[in-house]
């Protein structure tokens, strides 16, 4: 009878040695935290699916900074698709057995990856909008965007096929027992991950914001002796320029975001630990990590105006219209971030 009783509180209970324990029953408590992660998941998917049938569907978005925010969302798409709901669902015990455990973490460290290449590249091609706009239509060309995405992602796997190098050859090494699904970062691969994924990053994209902000001031500067003549010109240019510099803006608030989201991930490194990570939904930490992949796209829709317009023709469904490929747009301003 007690190893009944024993066998029920088991993942295994044919394993009675060497079995994870279940979790206990989740409280209301702990209910209501699924519900709001189901919740986060699901607007998730939502809205990054928004923002890739608007970039796809509509030829006036087919800009070369589209493009990289397109890849920026099938990633955040797919963090949304597959990871949050595999946290949510999986509870305290997993029944995939260790290669995929060791897979699931190997996609979750290539989104992250590729999500942190993306918005390198989109600060780099604000900066040479801003701060080289005559040269940006031969230098930043769909071509060489699309090659950039495409060695994001392909460096990104194998990047992180060096990091998880010992889980991969090894499925379930770290795991205490049956039912276990973690994933170690040993301190000299937390370090070397710490540096290429977190502070090379930031550093390159902050060292671009500071170049912007000085030529934000300059042309500032310079164009304060001349608002009278300004105020009689046509106002496609100064549009523009206020679109440039919006772009860069939020943008740096994604950034930020973005910061505030991986420092806690980032901590034990910062304090030459080994980094633990675990399948379970309730661990801060990831959570807040993969939360960064819904903010995206609401910082996008708050922000320009052909996003929310796409939105419309989408929940209309004008987009199954013939012709429906181009937005009518009344604003005088860039459809592109």
């Amino acid at each position: 009878m007690m190893e009944t009783l024993e066998g029920a509180e088991l993942c295994f209970p044919q394993l009675l040695n060497t079995s994870c324990r279940k979790p206990k029953p989740p409280d209301s408590e702990t209910m209501i935290i699924y519900i709001l992660m189901s919740l986060v998941s699901l607007l998730t998917v939502a809205l990054n699916l928004l923002v890739i049938i608007s970039i796809s569907h509509f030829r006036q978005l087919h800009t070369p900074t589209n493009l990289l925010l397109l890849s920026l969302a099938v990633s955040d798409l797919l963090v949304g698709l597959l990871l949050m709901p595999g946290r949510i669902f999986i509870g305290g015990c997993w029944f995939l057995g260790d290669l995929l455990c060791t897979l699931f973490y190997f996609v979750d460290f290539i989104l992250t990856s590729t999500s942190v290449g993306n918005m390198v590249l989109i600060s780099v091609d604000r900066y040479v909008a801003i701060c080289d706009p005559l040269c940006y239509s031969t230098k930043i060309t769909q071509k060489r965007v699309k090659i950039c995405v495409c060695l994001c992602w392909l460096c990104s796997v194998f990047y992180n096929s060096l990091i998880l190098n010992d889980n991969l050859r090894q499925p379930g090494r770290y795991n205490s027992c049956y039912g276990e699904c973690v994933a170690v970062i040993n301190y000299i691969a937390g370090s070397v991950d710490l540096i290429l994924t977190f502070i090379g990053p930031i550093t390159v994209i902050i060292v671009l914001y500071m170049r912007v902000f000085v030529v934000a001031v300059s042309q500032a500067r310079a164009m304060r002796p001349h608002i009278v003549s300004v105020t009689l010109q046509p106002s496609g240019t100064g549009t523009a320029k206020k679109s440039e510099l919006k772009a860069a803006r939020t943008l740096g608030v994604v950034i930020v975001v973005f910061l505030i989201c991986l420092f806690p991930y980032y901590y034990p490194s910062l304090t030459g630990q080994d980094t633990l990570i675990t399948a379970s939904a309730l661990v801060f930490e990831i959570w807040l990590f993969n939360f960064n992949s819904c903010l995206n796209p609401v910082i996008y829709a708050f922000f320009y105006p052909w996003f929310r317009k796409a939105i419309k023709h989408i929940v209309s469904l004008q987009i199954l219209k013939p012709d429906s490929y181009y937005l009518t747009y009344q604003e005088n301003s860039i459809l592109e971030v």
